[in-house]
């Protein structure tokens, strides 16, 4: 009996080994990217999944180049200070929120003019979605 309870916690506990770790991989696949391939990734997905014609295409396309560059200059600026060692002020830091709260304001009046009401409200479903799923691999959820 003692053999068997032995032999069943070791099979438990080796088949929580062997599960793949996927998420790690589809990372690196993204960090490999330039951020012009990401951008056309994120066009492509987003002409599928909202049906987008040629013109609403070419407008959105603008509009994620122009936010991944706003995006670098952020990342760029960020990376400078922590290499230097500085930390932000409240006050930085209150200006950033707003500059990001800003150029979030922003993209969405874009995305507005350019998307119909239904592709609109889907791609803020699809972002809220994408939020959501960010938090929980936050979480621990990997």
């Amino acid at each position: 009996m003692k053999k068997l309870i032995i032999a069943l916690a070791l099979g438990i506990g080796l088949t929580g080994f062997a599960q793949e770790t996927t998420p790690q991989q589809n990372r690196a696949n993204m960090e490999k990217m330039t951020p012009e391939q990401r951008q056309q990734k994120h066009l492509d997905r987003l002409t599928k999944e909202l049906t987008l014609d040629a013109k609403q295409q070419v407008a959105v396309g603008k509009i994620l180049t122009e936010k991944s560059a706003k995006a670098q200059d952020m990342k760029a600026q960020k990376d400078t200070r922590k290499a230097s060692g500085d930390k932000m002020t409240t006050e930085e830091r209150t200006a950033f929120k707003n500059a990001m709260q800003a150029e979030k304001t922003d993209t969405e009046a874009k995305m507005k003019a350019v998307l119909s009401a239904d592709q609109y409200q889907k791609w803020l479903d699809i972002r809220e979605e994408n939020k959501e799923k960010m938090k929980e691999k936050r979480r621990g959820g990997m």
